[in-house]
């Protein structure tokens, strides 16, 4: 089979864990990374035995070579990057949040759509076989009628201006970078909300440290809790009322889940252990829709990313947070 050439713009943490993975497979080359610093692409390329090194996004987006970039640079680059290779004609897989906000994600939606070209949230979680595992429970009515989801996030960090995760000129805040997932999990159950009710605790520099987020859905409610101020088990739970489904501890990448019927009875347990990190389920779903020419992915479609990216919209209406530059 035919290797497809991956790049990465950016070298920080979670493009190394991205990297690992697309090591492990056979039909992934590494092809090509891009830093804007040419000492740290050149030692990501060492490390990982990608092809070739450049110390600009500008250059590396000329390398007509390369199939797809993975956007692995804090979310305030997100639409920049991804409008900057998607104007080079390059696919894209940009990193969660794809996008500080609606306004932004259709824009690169639409540019690629134009520009008849791939383009995918790196939403991991999507294409992990737990987490579709408890989908198919849910729509085969393992559990019934869902009447409510509880869904965690939170890490104890302590605070640092210069950590993109407190900055808001880097897309910080617990939003969308924690409450993604949850959000998430809830609208593949639930679907859009029909009520959004929503808190959260700003920070001095105008991000969200901890937010609480309810979701009401005509007889069925969803609650998501996240946050950088406090530890907690991450587990979620999706409740109906036949039975429930109880994810492990950090749900949104873990490798076990348990079905229990209406008494609280176990009935079934399902243990999928990562073949490689975890990331190599969203890697093989961009080359299978790679080489179907699809335009989007059906694990990670558009829609489930811009619906989601509008509840967030909403929370941070409700809470009058903005990034520096929106109106």
């Amino acid at each position: 089979m035919e290797k497809i050439n991956w790049a990465i713009m950016g070298t920080g943490r979670i493009a190394h864990t991205f990297a690992q993975a697309l090591k492990g497979l056979d039909d992934a080359e590494l092809y090509a990374v891009g830093s804007r610093s040419s000492e740290k692409a050149k030692q990501f390329a060492d490390e990982f035995g990608f092809e070739k090194a450049y110390d600009s996004y500008d250059e590396l987006v000329k390398d007509k070579d390369i199939d797809i970039v993975y956007i692995a640079t804090p979310m305030s680059a997100h639409y920049q990057n991804t409008m900057l290779c998607l104007e080079n004609s390059l696919n894209v897989f940009c990193e969660k949040s794809a996008a500080l906000s609606s306004s932004q994600l259709e824009k690169m939606i639409a540019l690629a759509k134009e520009k008849q070209l791939f383009f995918m949230e790196a939403m991991w979680m999507k294409c992990r076989p737990t987490y579709l595992k408890a989908l198919e429970w849910v729509r085969s009515g393992r559990i019934g009628k869902v009447r409510y989801v509880k869904a965690d996030f939170c890490n104890l960090v302590k605070y640092d201006r210069s950590d993109r995760l407190f900055a808001p000129e880097c897309g910080g805040g617990a939003l969308l970078d924690l409450s993604v997932y949850p959000l998430t999990l809830v609208y593949d159950v639930l679907g859009v909300p029909k009520e959004i009710i929503s808190a959260a605790h700003i920070g001095a520099d105008g991000v969200d440290l901890s937010d609480s987020i309810m979701l009401n859905y005509d007889g069925a409610f969803a609650s998501v809790d996240s946050g950088f101020e406090m530890p907690c088990i991450n587990r979620a739970v999706i409740s109906g009322d036949k039975g429930s489904i109880v994810f492990a501890d950090w749900f949104f990448c873990c490798c076990e889940i348990t079905l229990y019927d209406s008494e609280g009875n176990e009935i079934e347990r399902s243990a999928i252990p990562n073949e490689i990190n975890g990331y190599e389920y969203e890697i093989r779903e961009a080359h299978r829709c790679l080489r179907e020419k699809a335009p989007e992915s059906t694990l990670v479609p558009h829609k489930s990313t811009k619906d989601v990216m509008s509840i967030m919209d909403e929370c941070r209406r409700q809470w009058s947070m903005k990034f520096p530059g929106e109106e």
